[in-house]
C-alpha cells in the first residue's frame, strides 16, 4: 500500500512538472493567435466606442443602457461575411454559412434570456445584426498533431490526468462587428470584437474553419450579454447558464420558437466532436434550410 502511495505521489509530481514545462513553453512561444478589430462599415457610427477587453478578447463598444434595458423585443438580421473577410480565407461557401449561423444561433439563445425574439420582418424594438470582418484559418495538420500529443501523457502516466496545451502553431481567429438599432435606425449598442484561438482553452479541430466556428459562438455569447445586461460582458465573474440555456446547448428545443430558424445546437455529439477534433460540419447541420434531405445524406 505504502509503495503504491509513493508511486502515486511520484506520478503526480511528474505530471505537475510536465504541465509546468508545457505551460512555460507555450507562454514562451506566444500560444495565442491575434485578431484585428477590423471595420467593414456596417455600423451606423463608430463614434464613442471605448475599449473593453476581456482576458482573451479585444473589443471596443458602446451601449445606451437606459434604451437597451427598456427594449422588450429583438429581431436578428442574418450574419454575413464582409467581402474582404470572405476573400481573405480559404473557406467554402458552406463553411462561411455554418460560421455565420453559429453566430446567429448563439445570439438568439443569449438574447432569449430577456428579450422576446421576433422572426421574419415583423416590427421589433431593436434590430440586431453582425458582420464578420476577419477570419484566419486553422492549420489542420497542427491541430491534428495537438490531438496526438494530448494522448501521449495518458499512455506514459495511466490514470493521471495531465492537461496538454495545444501546439501554438496555425491557430485561427475571428473578428466581428455588430450593433443594435431602434426602429428609427439609431444605434443603441455596438461592439467591434476580435479573438484568437489559444493553446489552453481552444480545443482545436482538424479543419480550416474549426477555430472560427468555435469563436463564432463566443462572440454571440458576448454581444448578447451586452444587450441583455446593458453593460460590458467583460470583467464580471462567469455565471451559470439558465436551465433553458443549458437545454439548448445540449441540443434541445430553443426557449423561443423564433430561434428554430438557426437550427438546433449539435448537443452532446457536438461537445464530443469538439473534444476529439472533428470538423464542425460533422456534427452541426446548420439550419433546416441548409441541411440536405435525408435521402442525400
Amino acid at each position: 500500500m505504502r509503495r503504491a502511495l509513493i508511486f502515486g505521489e511520484t506520478a503526480k509530481m511528474s505530471s505537475d512538472r510536465l504541465v509546468a514545462q508545457i505551460v512555460a513553453l507555450c507562454l514562451a512561444t506566444a500560444g495565442c493567435a491575434t485578431a484585428p478589430r477590423n471595420r467593414a462599415g456596417s455600423l451606423a457610427t463608430y463614434d464613442n466606442l471605448t475599449t473593453s477587453d476581456g482576458v482573451l478578447t479585444k473589443s471596443v463598444l458602446r451601449v445606451d443602457k437606459h434604451d437597451i434595458l427598456a427594449a422588450k423585443t429583438v429581431r436578428l438580421v442574418p450574419t454575413r461575411f464582409s467581402a474582404s473577410a470572405a476573400a481573405g480565407v480559404p473557406f467554402s461557401e458552406d463553411q462561411r454559412r455554418l460560421i455565420s449561423n453559429a453566430v446567429d444561433r448563439a445570439l438568439c439563445t443569449g438574447l432569449s434570456e430577456r428579450f422576446q425574439m421576433i422572426g421574419g420582418n415583423d416590427q421589433s424594438d431593436l434590430i440586431a445584426h453582425a458582420v464578420i470582418t476577419h477570419a484566419a484559418p486553422t492549420d489542420p495538420a497542427a491541430a491534428g498533431a495537438s490531438k496526438v500529443a494530448s494522448v501521449v501523457p495518458s499512455i506514459l502516466l495511466p490514470g493521471v490526468p495531465v492537461p496538454v496545451p495545444r501546439i501554438p502553431i496555425g491557430l485561427g481567429s475571428l473578428s466581428v462587428e455588430a450593433e443594435a438599432r431602434d426602429l428609427r435606425g439609431n444605434q443603441k449598442a455596438a461592439m467591434v470584437w476580435g479573438r484568437g484561438a489559444n493553446s489552453f482553452t481552444s480545443a482545436g479541430r482538424i479543419s480550416q474553419d474549426g477555430d472560427a466556428y468555435d469563436l463564432a459562438t463566443a462572440f454571440g455569447a458576448d454581444f448578447s450579454k451586452l444587450l441583455v445586461s446593458g453593460k460590458t460582458p467583460f470583467g464580471a465573474p462567469p455565471s451559470l447558464p439558465s436551465a433553458e440555456g443549458l437545454n439548448t446547448t445540449l441540443g434541445g428545443a430553443p426557449k423561443q420558437a423564433a430561434c428554430e430558424a438557426f437550427g438546433r445546437a449539435p448537443g452532446v455529439a457536438g461537445l464530443i466532436g469538439e473534444r476529439i477534433g472533428l470538423p464542425p460540419d460533422w456534427t452541426d447541420k446548420g439550419t433546416a434550410a441548409q441541411s440536405p434531405p435525408a435521402s442525400a445524406r
